[in-house]
């Protein structure tokens, strides 16, 4: 089984597609926004025709008015990898969605519980002192957690608060037992790493698109479904910003400088918790380094890696 990772933009998606169709092998995607059905553009989903060539799994999973916890996100992928293995095909998992990728590798851990009251509490705060002050509020008492979480998402900056609240310790000590745990399959992981110019650059491309192809319509029909979007949808990075603007809360501009900025933001915190990842076989790509190289590469690598 082959894991392909890398911070958002980097090209996994395609490297993970081209070794696909090379391995005839099927896809697992590692992405909390991707299992959400109708949110396309925002989340850079593979096109139609690309998942009618290649079977995916973990897209289009759940209705945007639901969540989708680490926990789900396990259960289902454990059932594809051994759907998968029963046709006696090859995997390939591919994402950059850091906590879910630690839960394939490693399992999970029981977490410190939790209470309705200080969540509740901590909404109240978000709602009348805003979410930078609730994410202030973490770096003081857990700079680690606060780097990787995007002061946009109010799901796991509320989580973290609530954590430290009822045990007195950081959310990331509860994370850091991952760093012990041997992993659960035999995954062969490859990272992919761009400089931070080339990286940024191609983040803001990926932005441009995603406004060119109708990420505002995207938006505003998700908004008009009778039910409404789950706390965990609304947060997703291309999403807020954009409900912003269509609230009048912002100009378009300014929604499309914030996607990116925020973009960047996540970008961050994926290289920190990969900091954290062992045996990985990392691989620079060169700005503009065409995917047909970089799959060569990566061959040329499989080859040699026992």
């Amino acid at each position: 089984m082959i894991l392909i990772l890398g911070v958002t933009a980097s090209g996994k998606g395609r490297l993970a597609f081209n070794l696909a169709q090379r391995l005839d092998a099927e896809i697992i995607s590692i992405d909390s926004m991707k299992v959400y059905r109708r949110m396309d553009i925002g989340t850079a989903k593979p096109p139609k025709e690309v998942r009618e060539r290649i079977p995916y799994h973990l897209i289009d999973v759940v209705e945007p008015s639901d969540s989708f916890s680490v926990g789900a996100f396990l259960d289902t992928a454990t059932e594809a990898i051994q759907e998968i293995r029963s046709r006696n095909k090859k995997i390939i998992a591919v994402g950059g969605t850091a906590l879910y990728i630690k839960s394939l590798l490693y399992g999970l851990f029981e977490e410190a519980g939790s209470d309705e009251r200080i969540r509740a509490e901590l909404r109240a705060r978000a709602e009348a002192e805003g979410l930078v002050e609730l994410h202030g509020e973490l770096t003081n008492i857990d700079p680690a957690a606060a780097e990787r979480i995007n002061p946009n998402d109010a799901r796991r900056i509320i989580r973290a608060l609530e954590v430290y609240s009822l045990t007195g310790k950081p959310i990331s000590s509860f994370q850091k037992q991952w760093e012990t745990r041997q992993t659960n399959h035999d995954w062969t992981i490859i990272g992919l790493r761009r400089e931070k110019t080339d990286a940024s650059s191609r983040i803001n491309k990926r932005v441009k698109k995603m406004i060119d192809t109708g990420l505002v319509d995207e938006v505003r029909s998700l908004l008009d479904e009778e039910k409404p979007l789950s706390q965990q949808a609304r947060c997703a990075i291309g999403y807020a910003e954009i409900i912003e603007y269509l609230n009048g809360r912002m100009d378009l501009k300014d929604a499309i400088e914030k996607i990116k900025i925020n973009t960047r933001r996540l970008a961050k915190g994926q290289r920190t918790w990969f900091k954290t990842f062992t045996n990985v076989h990392w691989l620079d790509i060169e700005p503009d380094e065409p995917g047909k190289r970089i799959f060569g590469r990566v061959k040329a690598m499989l080859n040699h890696i026992p």
